[in-house]
């Protein structure tokens, strides 16, 4: 009798063993860890985010909480290392997250303005108005991960001849976007480089004197941010996260705030093959060993 009761104990737990094991990890996840690379002020990223996370919170039915990293490096190290689960990534940061993961990690959707995204050199030196004028000057890219404020900046000047390391006075990474248009409204370089959404963006909300610094140039499109998570991410988990973001409508009262914080029109799909130009513009510029 004993015998007989061990023998249905046993089953019942290998059945029970056999089922944890089949559970899909959306369900054992408690919580998604999402960060992003500390392209603008921690506390503008933080606003940024909120009304985004709580959305997806709703849409994918778990907690959502961001992770605020101090430096790009540090984004691309916690999705390698499995401490946060999805990021904000520029074009540059996911091509190294993508060699840093063994290429697992997934870019899931980007805003449309991604497709086509620009730089902007700025100065407040009315003698600037070319990339031919910066030379001997002195100059402000943004983080040196950044692919608006440094990879693809570099990479045109490169292609028309300008070396910075040789060809300015002195080079400066800011750090962040708008610290670089700091940088140049006080003095501290004669020019400098930074996207053009956050250019657009502190011009609108006043936070850039135009009378004093200005755009001289603006460079050639290509490809930018997205949204990336690791491979490893449920694939349920990967679809409820993509359809989430492909239903945001800027014409929706519920997703106004959220997509106007993103500067997006709307989301789309992206594929890795969408960065292999970013890939050969970082190999060009001898910023992938």
């Amino acid at each position: 009798m004993l015998t007989h009761f061990r023998r249905h104990a046993l089953r019942g737990l290998a059945a029970f063993a056999f089922t944890a094991l089949a559970l899909p990890a959306f369900a054992q996840m408690k919580e998604l860890k999402v960060s992003a690379i500390p392209d603008e002020a921690p506390t503008e990223l933080q606003r940024k985010f909120a009304p985004l996370g709580k959305y997806l919170e709703k849409e994918i039915g778990i907690p959502v909480s961001f992770v605020p990293v101090t430096d790009y490096a540090g984004v691309v190290e916690a999705l390698a290392a499995k401490r946060i689960d999805m990021a904000w990534l520029g074009g540059f940061t996911f091509v190294q997250a993508k060699l840093r993961t063994g290429g697992t990690a997934i870019p899931l959707v980007q805003r449309a303005e991604d497709e086509k995204f620009t730089s902007r050199f700025i100065t407040a030196d009315p003698a600037i108005k070319s990339f031919a004028d910066l030379k001997g000057k002195t100059f402000a890219f943004g983080s040196a991960s950044s692919t608006s404020g440094h990879l693809m900046p570099r990479y045109f000047l490169l292609q028309a001849g300008l070396t910075p390391e040789k060809d300015f006075k002195t080079v400066a990474f800011s750090g962040a976007h708008d610290a670089t248009v700091a940088f140049v409204a006080s003095g501290r370089a004669d020019a400098g480089v930074l996207n053009a959404s956050v250019w657009d963006k502190l011009v609108e909300s006043g936070k850039v004197d135009t009378s004093k610094v200005r755009v001289f140039t603006t460079t050639p499109a290509y490809f930018d941010y997205n949204w990336t998570v690791r491979g490893d991410l449920d694939p349920a988990v990967m679809k409820k996260l993509r359809d989430a973001f492909l239903k945001l409508d800027p014409t929706n009262p519920e997703h106004k705030e959220i997509m106007a914080l993103q500067r997006a029109t709307r989301f789309v799909p992206t594929k890795p093959e969408n960065y292999h130009s970013i890939e050969q513009a970082a190999q060009a510029a001898g910023l992938l060993r």
